[in-house]
């Protein structure tokens, strides 16, 4: 099974890269579709998500509600810029812990690799201050984790 990778790039940018065995096509939709978003995208054990939007087209709306079940929860808003279906999903998004962040441009890609897919995520911070604020939190771990569960699932 592969590890995710993350890098920092410059001052703003961070570069997530991932390796899974599906087919981009699986690896797009799991990215997309609010119904298979809402079982693998957790973070550590215990998280649930229980709302989950994701409007698949330009201008579509995101919004992503994780709770822990024991009071501790934070939401996630945002809004997709570019689909280009199996291959790109340009978004920027905000997460709403006590206030919200400022916006993170995300690019998606799914390049076909083998029998599998090769995603790189390309996150474009506005300065170096909020991405290192970002990568503070230990993101990695949860990203992982979820990553591990989409493997799982497709």
């Amino acid at each position: 099974m592969s590890k995710m990778t993350l890098k920092t790039e410059g001052d703003r940018h961070v570069m997530v890269t991932r390796r899974f065995a599906a087919s981009p096509e699986a690896v797009y939709r799991a990215h997309t579709e609010p119904r298979q978003i809402e079982k693998w995208l957790l973070g550590p054990d215990g998280w649930t998500m229980p709302v989950c939007v994701s409007e698949a087209r330009p201008g579509g709306k995101i919004r992503c509600e994780w709770t822990d079940g024991k009071g501790a929860g934070f939401h996630l808003t945002g809004e997709y810029l570019e689909l280009v279906p199996f291959r790109r999903i340009v978004h920027v998004e905000r997460m709403h812990l006590s206030d919200p962040t400022p916006d993170n441009r995300v690019e998606t890609m799914f390049h076909p690799d083998g029998t599998g897919t090769l995603m790189t995520m390309r996150m474009t911070l506005p300065d170096n201050e909020t991405r290192a604020a970002m990568l503070a939190t230990g993101m990695e771990h949860g990203m992982e984790a979820s990553y591990v569960r989409l493997e799982t699932m497709i």
